[in-house]
């Protein structure tokens, strides 16, 4: 008789979590892999130098905002800085984690979503990384700007770019930071339906700040990794379950008489004597 959907915050259909022992396996291969690419591209460091060099006067004159506006900011307080460096040392790999692990738990079908978006994103990211080697700004000696990680720390780069065994220093382009946290709170606003869903958009704002004061992006790192994102988020649409029909009781006795009687009437308009008979005798002859 009726159909209705059900609440976008709560999901219908458990049985679309796939088997934990897979995804586990899945976003570990995921980081594994995200790890071992740019390590893959380290190197060309002449190339990654001249391409800094590029993207520093390609945003001088496209007239972006100069890095150093918000990195002046943040050198105000030695203790604002320092936090800056540690969001960016220990907040990105938890934060996507977590994201990941509660869609998981209490949206399922949003948790494939999203990992797919993830995966895709990375992907596009890591061949970025091999074709254009970038050096941060925190490296290009025309920016002027401090690498604020070494001088008040934590970091998490070496202190020799080119032979770096822990990161790849000259894979800039485009930021995953951003780009991972961008898709954490996208992920979140489309699965929940709180009024202050929104407010997931600081996680991606902030994050920006972070990653421009710290001198470790360009502008434009997290313009391309956006336009990454919107890309992928066009391709990869998000399935939506069927509408959840709720049955509706069917009435019984005398109500179901009247039903049948009312269904029963000829669609000329003329009434049933049997049924007007009845209604007035049941009425007491009274209109």
């Amino acid at each position: 008789m009726y159909a209705r959907s059900e609440p976008a915050d709560r999901e219908p259909d458990t049985s679309a979590r796939p088997p934990l022992v897979r995804e586990l396996l899945l976003v570990v291969g995921l980081f594994a892999i995200y790890k071992l690419g740019r390590q893959a591209a380290s190197g060309h460091v002449e190339e990654a130098y001249r391409n800094a060099g590029h993207v520093w006067d390609f945003e001088r004159a496209v007239h972006l905002p100069g890095e150093g506006a918000v990195q002046g900011a943040l050198l105000h307080s030695e203790t604002l800085v320092h936090l800056a460096n540690t969001y960016y040392a220990i907040v990105h790999f938890p934060a996507t984690l977590l994201f990941l692990a509660w869609l998981y738990w209490r949206r399922p079908l949003h948790y494939i979503w999203s990992r797919r978006i993830l995966a895709v994103l990375t992907g596009a990211a890591l061949a970025l990384h091999l074709l254009f080697p970038l050096a941060p700004p925190r490296m290009l000696a025309a920016a002027g700007l401090v690498d604020t990680g070494r001088v008040y720390g934590p970091t998490v780069y070496g202190d020799t770019p080119a032979t770096d065994s822990m990161a790849n220093q000259f894979a800039a382009m485009p930021s995953l930071h951003f780009g991972w946290a961008l898709m954490v709170a996208v992920g979140l606003i489309v699965a929940t339906r709180s009024r202050w869903r929104w407010l997931w958009l600081l996680h991606p704002l902030v994050t920006l700040l972070v990653i421009v004061g710290t001198a470790n992006h360009y502008w434009l790192d997290s313009i391309v990794v956006s336009a990454l994102l919107a890309v992928a988020l066009a391709a990869l649409r998000l399935e939506r379950t069927a509408p959840v029909r709720v049955p509706t009781p069917w009435p019984s006795g005398a109500a179901a008489e009247g039903i049948v009687a009312r269904t029963a009437l000829p669609m000329s308009g003329i009434p049933d004597p049997a049924v007007s008979e009845a209604y007035a005798s049941s009425s007491g002859g009274r209109p």
